[in-house]
């Protein structure tokens, strides 16, 4: 069978379980170490001493990166958007709560192994000041890390980059496009599985899991959902053609949570530059440059590959005797027009930002990468807006 690309479910490290496994090591290390006997020695007096020190002085370094993580996710839900989680989703957050964790563990264990020994090894205190540079060096990362995720430029196009990283995959040229699957020969329809649980939040598809199941039933499953979007009880999800498939084979290969991740969901990118820019054009903010900025990037997004590829509406995937088994519905053009512009040309106060969205759209118009009248459309209500609140600069045309 075919891969299923970027389909494939991504399985993150839980939080809980880094933090786990950096405190085993760290216990084992602080175990093991003391006992060396080879090598050169040093008193075990000064040793334990210094052991205990750094140990208990390395935990006022979880204060620290959750003052951190509490400032960064404060400054975003209030200045950006609530939707925002980069940087609490950040690996080098927890990553680093974990090594101070295991450098304590080591150092507290390391002392205690010791216990009334005359002389230890040299290499139990080089090996916690190596750790201790390594978190220096940690430390030092993630409030660079910071500083970059409340400022408004880094946290752009940080946004584009991953709506950038995320769209081309997701509408490859081999699988979108085609006609409907209402327009192709399918199989006769036998079952529609629809969400049997409270509401809930699609984050991933396992597109593998949900080829391997309708290849063994020879059946064909259409899924009717993308990720982002909110599962209501009773919602229809899937239908299944040709073969008997029972819902949980469909269901189980479905990721639920309660917020919106970067991994499959194709707008939320779209979505996060328009939260931003609405959040800049409101009367408490008042900041149309960066209105402007996020405009800026959401050119560079609706001006790529993904969205004009995404106009046909599905995806295919196919098995290894070329048979299409999963049909995956895609967001079209006007969903992605919808998500980034409808709300800011609603919003928009400030003819920076009119004219701005003005050459956005004679942009994509040039470019041909979204049907005309949608375009046209919106290009219409942007100049109707220059010309009833902004009449001097709208008789300036270019």
């Amino acid at each position: 069978m075919t891969p299923a690309g970027p389909w494939r479910r991504t399985s993150r490290l839980h939080a809980g379980r880094t933090q786990l496994l950096f405190t085993l090591i760290g216990l084992g290390l602080g175990l093991a170490l003391p006992r060396v006997s080879v090598g050169p020695q040093l008193a075990a007096r000064q040793v334990t001493d210094m052991l205990l020190g750094l140990g208990f002085g390395v935990l006022g370094v979880s204060g620290i990166i959750f003052s951190l993580l509490f400032l960064v996710v404060q400054w975003a839900h209030t200045t950006f958007t609530p939707r925002l989680t980069i940087f609490r989703q950040e690996p080098i957050v927890w990553r680093t709560f974990a090594f101070a964790i295991a450098l304590a563990v080591f150092c507290v264990t390391a002392a205690l192994t010791i216990g009334t020994r005359p002389s230890v090894s040299v290499s139990v205190p080089v090996l916690a000041g190596i750790l201790l540079l390594i978190l220096l060096t940690l430390l030092r990362n993630l409030q660079l890390q910071a500083f970059a995720s409340i400022q408004i430029a880094p946290v752009l196009h940080e946004v584009t980059a991953r709506g950038r990283a995320n769209l081309e995959p997701l509408c490859p040229p081999e699988h979108a496009g085609g006609p409907s699957p209402t327009a192709t020969a399918l199989p006769p329809l036998t079952s529609t599985v629809t969400w049997p649980e409270p509401m809930a939040l699609l984050q991933q598809v396992d597109g593998e899991r949900l080829l391997k199941a309708a290849h063994e039933a020879n059946a064909v499953i259409v899924l009717h959902t993308i990720p982002g979007t909110t599962l209501h009880r009773g919602m229809r999800v899937a239908d299944v053609h040709g073969g008997q498939l029972s819902p949980p084979a469909v269901l189980d290969a479905l990721v639920t949570g309660v917020e919106r991740t970067f991994e499959q969901d194709p707008l939320l990118a779209f979505q996060l530059l328009a939260d931003i820019a609405l959040r800049a054009l409101s009367p408490a903010v008042n900041d149309p440059a960066s209105a402007v900025h996020a405009l800026d990037c959401l050119q560079d997004l609706l001006s790529g590959p993904g969205p004009g590829r995404a106009t046909a509406g599905w995806l295919r995937i196919t098995a290894q005797d070329g048979v299409v088994r999963v049909l995956m519905r895609l967001p079209d053009g006007e969903a992605f027009l919808r998500t980034s512009l409808d709300d800011v040309i609603a919003a928009a106060n400030s003819p920076a930002v009119l004219l701005r969205l003005r050459g956005l759209l004679r942009h994509l118009r040039d470019c041909h990468t979204f049907p005309d009248e949608t375009l046209t459309r919106r290009l219409a209500w942007v100049e109707s807006e220059l010309a009833e609140r902004f009449p001097a600069v709208w008789s300036e045309r270019p």
